[in-house]
């Protein structure tokens, strides 16, 4: 399967350069001069990325690294990838993501500063949770736990704390905040089940439960734990069906 997907981004992005050949040497370089998907990740991050701190270059070598030996990470990429294709009715093709969405790239660069966190390498782990949040605006404790096939929908704005659990394919859309209540300490974090969807603007505070398939409406302030196959809205957020 990624083998697949990696080619078909490769096809896609010739079809891009037949279109604009001016984006020839841009596209090229960044994806189909790479060897693999990992490194066309590790590419696109690093051009964006980059810093008086640590060059393109520097940064490329350190995130395909930390890509080659964390186990578990391609295939995340891989299943946000098909995740963003299958759920954002305005992406249709997987070249699309990985080239121009906020939301793929910071979730992108949050899974190699998980992997350093993981690693006792909280130093390098938080410069790459920084950069993240002033280059796409989206804000994700580099200890959160993410798994693959999560769709972070436009970025910006978005905060996910350290405690946060995110399991499979969920929805986060812009200005959403994953939050704490500010006194507690420890897990403190919201848990999100599988399958959910969590609107624009929505703050979802303290380590409660939002249940499986359920949905948060936009705008919405959730305190308290949300059933599963529930819908919630308002402030504070209460079941509408």
């Amino acid at each position: 399967m990624n083998l697949k997907i990696w080619n078909e981004i490769k096809d896609e992005i010739n079809l891009r350069i037949s279109a604009e050949p001016s984006l020839k040497p841009y596209l090229s370089s960044l994806i189909t001069s790479q060897d693999n998907f990992l490194a066309c990740i590790a590419s696109i991050l690093a051009s964006k990325l980059n810093s008086n701190a640590l060059s393109s270059e520097d940064i490329k070598k350190f995130i395909l690294e930390v890509f080659t030996n964390c186990e578990g990470i391609e295939d995340s990429l891989i299943k946000d990838l098909i995740f963003f294709k299958e759920n954002d009715p305005a992406c249709d093709y997987y070249s699309t993501p990985i080239l121009f969405y906020k939301g793929y790239q910071g979730l992108a660069t949050y899974r190699a500063a998980n992997c350093l966190w993981k690693n006792n390498r909280h130093t390098m782990a938080l410069f790459f949770q920084n950069r993240a949040s002033e280059i796409f605006g989206v804000d994700i404790h580099p200890a959160a736990e993410i798994k693959g096939g999560v769709m972070i929908d436009h970025a910006t704005g978005v905060v996910i704390g350290e405690t946060t659990t995110i399991d499979e394919n969920v929805s986060i859309y812009q200005g959403v905040t994953l939050g704490g209540k500010g006194l507690d300490i420890g897990d403190r974090h919201p848990k999100i089940q599988s399958g959910v969807s969590i609107y624009a603007s929505s703050t979802i505070l303290g380590n409660i439960i939002i249940g499986e398939n359920s949905t948060i409406a936009a705008g919405s302030l959730v305190l308290k734990d949300v059933e599963p196959n529930t819908r919630v809205a308002g402030i504070p957020a209460k079941v509408i069906a």
